[in-house]
């Protein structure tokens, strides 16, 4: 299978990465400053187990050139539309292109641009961050993608998407009920950014403040009454088990969204936050708290 990955930081480095280990067909779609620095170290991948260096294939979108079979795109939800002209050389009548990216916005821009029957769906579990020199640092074990088709028909295309993924070192989650797992994603990711970015802190130092865990609930609750009223039917095992991951003081947790804005670069507000009002809006509810939270927000990014 011949797949472009758009995208080599932290999730499609080492997705990748693993990818190309288990024999796969592996271009990366990177910019001029990422190329430079992947052609001289390597992609590195330091993880629980140990340093790993690979002498990935790469490609900037000036030198993209023939179709691929599966284009995994992993870059901020920012950049999405720029994304978006740089791949277009690459999508042939049979590529699927499955993002993995925060929020649920971009699967709908995707459909638009390159039409339904071309976008699944994608979501990542990892821990892992670039270092000092782009080496992809994986924190601990952990690392599932979950994929499948948007309306849960796993066809032949997408078998050969899962024969692909099995065979990488990764833990692979081949789903039919993807939507649901996008949903229950953006749940908790949205949740976390919106307390740590409003507490300015991690789940400890908020759960362990007063009024903390009653923060935490109140905007699980309102972040959940809006993707339910937008079609997600809630499974309460699921929904639970978030929110005890997330309302466990003794293991800190932070959102990627806060450690951008600690360092000063730029967020992923609109598709995080923002989009969550509007959806809101669109059902007359009422939501201070994620009101509150992008206001904050928005006055960050202004102040970059």
């Amino acid at each position: 299978m011949r797949i472009l990955i758009a995208g080599a930081g932290a999730t499609g480095g080492y997705f990748g990465g693993r990818l190309a280990q288990a024999g796969q067909d592996v271009t990366f779609l990177v910019r001029e400053r990422r190329y430079q620095q992947l052609r001289e170290h390597g992609l590195v991948l330091q993880t629980p187990q140990g340093t790993e260096t690979l002498q990935p294939q790469l490609a900037q979108a000036s030198t993209l050139t023939g179709h691929y079979d599966l284009i995994i795109v992993t870059i901020k939800s920012f950049g999405l539309a720029q994304v978006m002209d740089d791949i277009a050389p690459a999508v042939g009548p049979e590529t699927l292109i499955m993002p993995i990216l925060n929020g649920m916005r971009h699967i709908a821009t995707l459909q638009q641009r390159f039409g339904e029957d071309k976008v699944i769906g994608g979501l990542c579990k990892i821990n892992a961050t670039l270092g000092d020199n782009g080496e992809v640092i994986q924190m601990t074990p952990l690392h599932q993608i979950y994929y499948g088709a948007l309306d849960g028909h796993n066809d032949e295309r997408l078998q050969r998407v899962d024969a692909a993924l099995r065979g990488a070192r990764v833990d692979t989650r081949f789903s039919d009920n993807i939507m649901d797992e996008l949903w229950e994603k953006w749940l908790l990711l949205s949740t976390l950014g919106a307390v740590c970015c409003l507490a300015r802190g991690d789940t400890r130092q908020i759960l362990t403040s007063r009024g903390g865990e009653a923060l935490l609930q109140a905007v699980f609750a309102e972040i959940l009454s809006v993707i339910t009223a937008e079609g997600y039917q809630p499974r309460p095992a699921a929904t639970a088990r978030i929110y005890e991951l997330l309302n466990n003081p003794a293991t800190p947790m932070t959102s990627s969204m806060y450690r951008d804005l600690t360092q000063g670069y730029d967020i992923e507000a609109d598709q995080v936050i923002g989009d969550l009002l509007l959806r809101a809006k669109r059902h007359s509810l009422v939501t201070p708290l994620l009101n509150a939270v992008d206001v904050n927000l928005q006055v960050y990014l202004q102040q970059r």
